[in-house]
C-alpha cells in the first residue's frame, strides 16, 4: 500500500516524541540502518548519552527539545527540521498514557490525554504536511495502539486518543497515496515501556521496545499502511473487534474480570 522501504542509508528521519520506549528504540534502530536521525522529546537528558556516542562515532544525532503541546514550539522546531534539508520520514510517537475508569473520572487527565496524543499530533502535521506536499515525497508514521481499536477497561482516557489517532492515519492514507507520501500507522500490542509500567495486571504477548522497532522497520519495508504486533495478539483482537457488543462486552469482562 506504500513504496517499500528498505534501504535507510542516508534518510532524514524525524522522530517526535522518542526520548524512551518505542520511539527510542526506534531511533537507535533506523539510525544503526544508516538513517540521519532526529530526535525530538520534552526531556532530552536520558538521550545524550546516547547522542555523544555516536557523535563520536563519526554519526552524529540531531537533538531538538519539543514539548508537542506547545504550538509555537512546534511550528518553530520543524522550521529546524526543514533548514536541515529533505525530511524522507517522520515518526510520530509522543504519548501519555494513564489508567482511568468512570468510577474516577478525572477531566484535567482525559485532557492531557488529548492534548498529546492526538492534538499534538495535529500541530506536528500542521507544520509538516507543507513540506511533503512541496516536495511530492516522503513518509509519515503514527504510532496508535491497539486500545483504540474498541472500548476496554481502564481505557476511557487512553482508547478515544488513539481511535482518533488511528482515524487520521486512515484518512491522510487516502488523501495523500496519490501525492507521493506515504502513510501508516503502528498500533502495538503491550510494549515493555515506561508508560505500561504502571499497568498492575499481567499484559500477554508482552514485548520489548527492541522486538516493537523491528517488527515496526519490516512493516516499512514490507510497504505496510497497518503494522501491528505481535499478530498471535493483535490477529485476537481484530476477530473481536467484528463481535456484536453483547457478545464483545461479556468476553471483555471474563477475560478483564472488570
Amino acid at each position: 500500500m506504500n513504496a517499500p522501504i528498505q534501504d535507510w542509508q542516508g534518510r532524514r528521519v524525524w522522530l517526535v516524541g522518542a526520548s524512551s520506549g518505542i520511539g527510542l528504540a526506534c531511533a537507535k534502530a533506523l539510525h544503526a540502518a544508516g538513517a540521519q536521525v532526529i530526535v525530538s522529546a520534552r526531556d532530552l537528558g536520558t538521550l545524550s548519552e546516547w547522542a555523544a556516542t555516536c557523535k563520536s562515532q563519526g554519526l552524529p544525532v540531531e537533538l531538538l527539545s519539543l514539548d508537542v503541546t506547545d504550538a509555537l514550539q512546534v511550528k518553530y522546531v520543524a522550521r529546524q527540521v526543514a533548514a536541515g534539508g529533505k525530511l524522507d520520514f517522520l515518526l510520530y510517537c509522543a504519548g501519555h498514557y494513564r489508567a482511568q475508569r468512570a468510577t474516577d473520572f478525572d477531566l484535567t487527565d482525559m485532557l492531557r490525554h488529548q492534548d498529546v496524543n492526538y492534538n499534538g499530533l495535529l500541530r506536528v502535521l500542521d507544520a509538516v504536511l507543507p513540506m511533503f506536499l512541496q516536495q511530492g515525497s516522503g513518509h509519515i508514521s503514527v504510532v496508535s495502539s491497539v486500545a483504540g481499536w474498541r472500548g476496554l477497561p481502564n481505557g476511557l482516557a487512553y482508547g478515544p486518543t488513539k481511535a482518533a489517532v488511528t482515524h487520521v492515519a486512515e484518512t491522510l492514507y487516502m488523501d495523500l497515496q496519490d501525492k507521493g507520501i506515504g502513510v501508516s500507522v503502528v498500533n502495538p500490542g503491550f510494549v515493555a515501556t515506561p508508560l505500561t509500567a504502571q499497568n498492575n495486571f499481567q499484559m500477554p504477548a508482552l514485548l520489548s521496545p527492541e522486538q516493537a522497532a523491528e517488527a515496526m522497520l519490516a512493516g516499512w519495508s514490507q510497504g505496510l499502511f497497518d503494522i501491528h504486533f505481535p499478530k498471535r495478539f493483535t490477529g485476537w483482537l481484530k476477530l473481536m473487534r467484528l463481535l456484536p457488543y453483547r457478545a464483545y462486552f461479556a468476553l471483555v469482562r471474563r477475560f478483564t474480570g472488570l
